[in-house]
């Protein structure tokens, strides 16, 4: 196996990686676009943000619109318009929040996870195997293997049992891209990474033996799995440094589901370079839009005083003739006063929703660059 991870300036660390659609500089940030789609923009909206990369979901896009169609239409890539990198999840975290709602809607077995589509009686059986065709047949620039999720609460023998399962797992997800990969015959420029996840909940025991294991199957970098918040919304910080440091640092790591702009900067300080998340998009959708407080914002991992959330419905805002924040590029911000974007929100229309998406976005493109120049200086 050879990994297509390029060193960066300190012998160990990347600072990018080769991918079949283009190079990732990281640390990155990627929106979710879960069903082929970062809701309310296109990919001109989303080049124009300065986004690197996206993540869908193996296991949504196989209901719909089906992995017949998605093949039909030319792959990932081509049926959504962008030409730069995918990582595509495998759906076992959605099947774990699926099942967590409403065990009648599925089941975990040592075979894969079965789940029961909520709007039908059809049913899904989504075996390490069938992850990692869907990730391969949708063209993935990133593939992450099947494992099983777990809740940090959770207790310590579902944990255990949870990581002895995620190992498994991971050897049929390995043992099934290198067979397809060398039935495709890829050359090395054309070979997407693979990804394992780590399990193990808040128990450091459990995350340094899944860690061990991944590392002794291989993989081209790591995720942090499980829900990364405790149950009062904060920062797994501990566990998740803990787990950062059972990986060696030439290996990149995914803060998978980590998108708070302060989560970002704590996981970056911990050696995490890979984040996605809904948030920033469903925040802007839902008015609540991200906004630098000083034009060379000073980021810390001890508070979150170098940004603020502006509610869009704030009375304040009726005749704001300025944009959502000054010191803010983006096409919003350049053309639109925020009076004007407050309006489109009280009035329902779509185009609000697109406005105030690509200004989020652009805020995090913004934190990625300065995180990027920080590990560069450093």
């Amino acid at each position: 196996m050879t990994s297509s991870v390029e060193r960066g300036a300190h012998e160990d660390a990347p600072d990018e990686l080769r991918l079949p659609h283009g190079a990732l500089a990281l640390p990155a940030f990627l929106p979710d676009a879960t069903l082929g789609v970062v809701r309310s923009v296109d990919a001109d909206d989303l080049l124009a943000t300065g986004t690197p990369a996206v993540v869908m979901n193996a296991y949504h896009l196989m209901r719909r619109p089906g992995s017949s169609t998605v093949q039909a239409l030319g792959g990932l890539h081509r049926m959504s318009g962008w030409s730069r990198p995918i990582i595509t999840d495998s759906g076992g975290f959605q099947a774990y929040s699926l099942i967590q709602r409403n065990p009648r809607l599925g089941s975990i077995g040592p075979n894969g996870i079965t789940i029961r589509a909520e709007d039908s009686d059809r049913k899904y059986l989504l075996t390490p195997e069938k992850a990692i065709q869907l990730q391969l047949s949708y063209d993935a620039d990133v593939a992450i293997c099947l494992d099983e999720c777990t809740h940090v609460d959770a207790p310590e023998e579902k944990q255990r049992a949870a990581v002895e399962r995620t190992i498994q797992w991971a050897k049929r997800c390995r043992a099934e891209f290198d067979r397809l990969i060398a039935q495709k015959r890829l050359p090395e420029e054309r070979r997407p990474l693979l990804f394992g996840v780590i399990q193990g909940g808040g128990y450091p025991d459990l995350r340094r033996r899944c860690a061990e294991a991944l590392l002794e199957i291989g993989f081209d970098g790591y995720g942090f799995g499980g829900w990364p918040l405790d149950s009062h919304g904060q920062l797994l910080t501990e566990i998740i440094t803990y787990t950062r440091s059972q990986i060696p640092a030439r290996f990149p790591m995914h803060a998978l589901g980590v998108g708070h702009p302060a989560n970002i900067v704590a996981c970056a300080e911990a050696g995490y370079t890979i984040f996605d998340s809904a948030m920033p998009t469903r925040d802007a959708r839902h008015g609540r839009l991200y906004v630098y407080t000083d034009e060379e914002p000073a980021l810390t991992t001890t508070g979150s005083d170098w940004f603020q959330y502006l509610y869009i419905e704030d009375e304040k805002h009726i005749k704001a003739s300025g944009p959502i924040s000054p010191w803010c590029d983006c096409h919003t911000c350049a053309r639109y006063s925020l009076g004007y974007l407050r309006h489109l929100y009280k009035i329902g229309d779509s185009l609000y929703a697109r406005l105030a998406t690509i200004h989020n976005l652009r805020f995090m493109a913004r934190l990625m660059a300065i995180l990027r120049e920080r590990a560069h200086a450093g």
